[in-house]
């Protein structure tokens, strides 16, 4: 209410005006009353700095408000979190029988946003003190000070701001602490001077850990006086210019109560006398904000940066978001690492380094009896800085490496930073490492280590030189501050790392680094192997098998958590099918490889405890706020919202009525008349004045006629009519439409070929708005002024792209030719609440459609940008596949639950089941336009088949039924007329003439395939197992090219979207002049009715 309007009549103090945000959970406000000696003591510290002249009375109480973690309205519902900047501050009331004070606290960083959104404009945070009117006969503006500017300055301003209230009812007293000398405090060295400025401030507190420490004995303060806004001879406020330490007034926040959601979910939480600790339960390792289960292989992912110069080259090698992918089998120490897009002059050098992925395989390397790996010891966060130095060459090189956790998707996330020189090593050549021994010596948050390995280089011509290099390492990390004796690393000061079996190798084909190697840790002057297989390795358990040591060479192999069987062979366990019910009501259960996802349903959205669904009235329509074009519902945590009134209304959010704004004076200009509008107004000059409306000036002569004026003018003298005659165009010119303004109407239309199109401002064609002859205008609403909602398609620019789901979102990855540009990879669609399967893309519109099973419904949205649009929501259970005609305007889909197919239109319009017999598992569909064929999978494991119909539903007939176990993909390939599967239980890609039903194999020996689309000479398919998108030459029957997202998980539906539709007909292309579906067959066309008719339908064959 008063944002933007101080200084005000009134006294105030404000200590943060704006609209804040703690929807997301992670912002809370805390408040108490306070009498402790310790806080009183401070608190009066703080005053008499502030007012040293007068005696200052000990208050005997105080009301403390901690704001922590809040951000600015609207930037924290994004999901990602990662441009919301959060700010923590604090307000103490102290205060006495006679009189009060108001303490504001401004932690290290100071304010991280200066500005907020209030009813769609950005306002300027306001911080500080506002006297009001003062004076008895001549009233005028007092003192006024505001501590939040555009000067950037400000963002990081630190410190402490007293202000003396006085008593109620009248605070006649209120004024802001005044510096007139320079007092002594006991216990800190405090300085006043009147000539320092505040300097910014740069550091970033760690979001995960709280901002508030354990007060330090000896703070060093210095109190420096902020540039008040007004005149200098004003008395000036006290700041306090240090790292603030806010716990003076901290709350006791180092408890499980407000913190366990910062342990693993494997983890228990324990209080201790200073704070809490987290420790992962039995049969899971780690430091317990990050816990894996035992004997369960790991996955880390990351990306690789940095500068390589390679021998005597003057110039270096640069490595730009590399991907970096490992997979360690934790029960035997073996680690695997490998790094994409490795050019060929620094590929085989970098087989020297493999020191870059020796720090994962001592992460989870074997662990000897007594003795543990570092995930065991630190968890999966931690930095590390290696130093190596290549002989007799003398070549320098340091890594360094960021180790940040576990993601959602249970992989542990790193990233690599490269810089320094490298010997040259000739493309083609060999390079064997020796086995080697690193000590590692252990403190508390610190860890050092240092060895030296030999190495030989066989070259091309068979020459072999032996050489050898050093490194250092340090590895710096965060353990639990207060579980001095929980902590394995305080007795083990130093352990072993023994590695052998390294394997190096430059893939020069695929330009892939890759290292491998078996791992060790256990003490260092031991010459005595272990015989039990549990710590050789050579136990033969499954790779999701923990290994038990039992007496002497015996030993016993158990499935890790999330896996069943005799230890052996384990298989995944699907909780989500044996307990439905694990997440809860309201969540759909995700099931992943030794563990499951939860996620809320649609309109819901997860608790404060992480778990709990409840529910969004607002995303989910059930609120009872006034209509979308009136108010505006905000989630504000649990199941609360708040209704608020859009700009240009009034009322509790519930009710709104429209502001009259011309009601309201100097609205428009004094020659300008006013119209109301629901939300708004416009302004227009007077006859005979010319302006915005906001503006008029007198028009003393004839207003110069506009843009679209002139044009229009053109357009009509450029006829061949007489002159007497009132002019007109020329037949087949197109005449632009002006408003009564001169401007440019948004939607024009040339008559003569009848078609529509949008504009901009300028006249200038929007793409992608122009309509056909039988097409209603489009719908164009100029673009508004200042900021908008980020929409939910991210448009994509022209060209072939292949787009695939993964989970919940849509990605897209742009090619060149058939060459998949893997670092331009980016998402097209985010729908984090749900599961997308299936993927199709109309040529025509230029719109993607897609199934997921979470709603379940089939929507679609534009690839250049905008809403997603429900097609079908009703009567749907598990559509699982997609398929679109092009040309006849139609959409197919499978449901693998309701066992059936069905067609409609485009828009979902006419649905109409085509089959609901003989079918048990459903799922890839295509279609052939040209001959109207429709053609699907279904991998009922007792008896899988591919099967082809018209797609009217008549000539079904199963295609392939032989060597089939889990068909998977499908696709058509247009030009060639070829259909293709991918097949996950014959781990075969294979393709076949439908028309002469001659099959072939086009490559063999995948592991599982999920979808499968056509392009050109190329098939590119989504694979589960390796969580990538395959491409595969038809031609030369081999895999040629892999992408894995930077964020690994299972791949689902994928599909091209081509740069022109291919030219084929149909019979149905102007829905053949049937009253419904139109629905193409071989040959000809059947007008069929929809299942639902209205009764005015006729149904026949043509």
């Amino acid at each position: 209410k008063y944002l933007g309007k101080t200084p005000s009549e009134f006294k105030m103090i404000a200590v943060l005006l704006g609209d804040l945000d703690n929807s997301d959970g992670q912002g809370k406000v805390y408040f108490r009353h306070d009498s402790t000696p310790n806080i009183l003591g401070r608190a009066a510290d703080h005053i008499r700095q502030g007012f040293p002249d007068g005696k200052v009375e000990k208050p005997t109480n105080t009301f403390i408000v901690t704001w922590e973690n809040m951000a600015a309205q609207g930037t924290s519902g994004r999901g990602d979190q990662l441009d919301t900047k959060r700010i923590t501050f604090q307000l103490v009331v102290a205060y006495t029988a006679s009189s009060a004070w108001a303490i504001l606290l401004y932690p290290r960083n100071g304010l991280q946003f200066l500005y907020t959104s209030i009813g769609g404009e950005r306002k300027l945070l306001e911080s500080g003190f506002n006297e009001g009117l003062v004076g008895w006969f001549w009233k005028k503006q007092g003192l006024y000070f505001n501590i939040t500017s555009d000067d950037e300055a400000s963002i990081t301003r630190s410190g402490v701001w007293v202000y003396k209230i006085g008593s109620s009812p009248f605070f006649v007293e209120i004024q802001p602490g005044k510096v007139t000398s320079s007092p002594e405090n006991e216990g800190t060295e405090t300085r006043y001077t009147t000539s320092e400025t505040l300097q910014p401030r740069h550091t970033t507190p760690t979001p995960s850990e709280p901002r508030y420490t354990s007060e330090k004995p000896g703070l060093q303060q210095r109190h420096v006086p902020a540039p008040p806004r007004s005149a200098p001879q004003h008395p000036q406020i006290v700041v306090v210019d240090e790292d603030l330490d806010v716990n003076v007034f901290a709350y006791n926040l180092e408890t499980c109560a407000h913190n366990r959601h910062k342990c693993s979910a494997f983890a228990d939480c324990r209080d201790h006398s200073r704070g809490y600790c987290c420790h992962c339960r039995p049969g899971y390792y780690g430091n317990g904000k990050d816990c894996v289960a035992e004997g369960k292989p790991q996955r880390m992912n990351g990306k690789v940066n940095g500068q390589v110069f390679v021998g005597n080259l003057p110039s270096p090698i640069r490595l730009t978001n590399n991907d970096l992918h490992s997979y360690v089998v934790a029960n035997d120490g073996r680690a695997y690492v490998a790094i994409s897009n490795i050019p060929d002059s620094v590929g085989p050098s970098l087989q020297l380094l493999s020191s870059l992925g020796g720090v994962i395989g001592w992460a989870f390397a074997l662990e000897q009896p007594g003795y543990e790996n570092g995930f065991s010891l630190i968890g999966g966060v931690f930095s590390r800085q290696a130093e190596v130095v290549f002989q007799p060459g003398n070549e320098h090189l340091t890594i360094k490496q960021e180790f940040k956790g576990i993601d959602e998707h249970d992989h542990l996330v790193m990233s690599t930073d490269l810089d320094g020189r490298l010997p040259a090593v000739p493309l083609g050549s060999t390079v064997q490492i020796k086995p080697y021994k690193e000590i590692h010596q252990y403190s508390r948050n610190f860890i050092i280590s240092s060895s030296s390995c030999n190495y030989t280089i066989t070259s091309p011509d068979g020459d072999v030189q032996t050489r050898s290099y050093q490194w250092r390492q340090s590895i710096i990390f965060q353990t639990c501050p207060y579980d001095e004796a929980g902590w394995a690393g305080a007795t083990l000061t130093t352990q072993q790392l023994s590695v052998d079996q390294i394997f190096v190798m430059f893939d020069a084909n695929n330009h892939l680094i890759r290292y491998a190697m078996s791992n060790k840790i256990g003490p260092i002057h031991s010459s005595l192997l272990e015989q039990n297989p549990c710590f050789s390795g050579r136990h033969g358990c499954d790779i999701n098998a923990v290994c038990t040591p039992g007496e002497g060479v015996r030993f016993s192999c158990e499935c890790t958590a999330g896996f069943a069987g005799d230890g052996r062979y384990c298989h995944d366990i699907d909780e989500c099918r044996e307990t439905p019910s694990v997440c809860g009501p309201n969540a759909v259960c995700s099931n992943q490889p030794g563990s499951l996802r939860c996620e809320c349903s649609a309109g819901f959205v997860f608790a404060s405890d992480g778990k709990t669904c409840v529910v969004d009235h607002c995303q989910r329509g059930s609120h009872d706020c006034d209509v979308p074009q009136r108010a505006l519902c905000r989630y504000t945590g649990g199941s609360a919202y708040i209704c608020s009134c859009l700009p240009g209304f009034e009322g509790n959010g519930r009710g709104c009525r429209d502001v009259d704004e011309c009601q309201q004076q100097d609205r428009c200009h004094a020659e300008a008349s006013c119209s109301n509008t629901q939300g708004s107004f416009t302004c227009q000059c007077r006859p005979g004045f010319h302006g915005d409306g906001f503006h008029c000036s007198p028009t003393f002569s004839e207003r110069e006629k506009t843009r679209c004026e002139q044009q229009r003018a053109s357009a009509v003298a450029d006829s061949d009519v007489p002159f007497s005659f009132r002019p007109r165009p020329t037949v087949g010119r197109y005449v632009p439409r002006c408003d009564e303004r001169g401007a440019y109407e948004p939607t024009q239309c040339h008559q003569s070929i009848g078609q529509c199109w949008c504009v901009d401002a300028n006249g200038q064609e929007v793409p992608n708005t122009r309509t056909g002859p039988h097409s209603s205008p489009p719908l164009f609403t100029p673009a508004p002024i200042g900021p908008t909602p980020r929409p939910d398609v991210q448009p994509i620019a022209p060209g072939a792209y292949l787009l695939f789901a993964q989970s919940g979102k849509i990605e897209h990855v742009p090619l060149d030719g058939y060459i998949m540009r893997r670092e331009e990879a980016k998402p097209l669609l985010h729908v984090p609440d749900r599961v997308v399967i299936a993927v199709a893309y109309d040529c025509v519109e230029k719109m993607v459609y897609w199934t997921d099973i979470t709603g379940p419904a089939i929507s679609k949205a534009s690839l250049t940008g905008g809403d997603i649009v429900p097609v079908v929501t009703k009567e749907l259970q598990s559509p699982e596949g997609i398929a679109i005609d092009h040309v006849a305007r139609l959409l197919f889909w499978t449901d693998s639950t309701r066992d059936t197919i069905e067609v409609s239109k485009l828009d979902g319009s006419h649905r109409r089941v085509l089959f609901d017999t003989d079918l048990v598992n459903p799922r890839p569909i295509v279609t052939n336009p040209a001959y109207g064929r429709l053609y699907w999978a279904d991998w009922n494991r007792d008896g899988p088949k591919i099967e082809m119909s018209n797609m009217d539903g008549t000539g079904r007939v199963v295609l392939v039924k032989d060597n089939l176990a889990l068909p998977n993909g499908l696709t058509f390939d247009y030009e060639n007329q070829q259909l293709c599967w991918a097949d996950a239980g014959t781990r075969k890609v294979e393709c076949m003439d439908p028309h002469r039903q001659l099959r072939r194999n086009i490559v063999e020996g995948i592991q599982y395939p999920f979808a499968l689309v056509s392009f050109g000479r190329n098939l590119y398919y989504t694979d589960w197992r390796r969580e990538a998108v395959v491409a595969v030459d038809r031609h030369l029957g081999k895999e040629t090219e892999e992408f894995l997202p930077q964020k690994r998980s299972r791949l689902y539906g994928i599909t091209t979207t081509a740069t022109q539709c291919p030219q084929v007909y149909n019979y149905c292309a102007d829905n053949g002049g049937c009253s419904h579906l139109c629905l193409p067959r071989l040959g000809g066309l059947s007008c069929r009715c929809p299942d639902a008719t209205d009764g005015q339908c006729e149904e026949k064959v043509l």
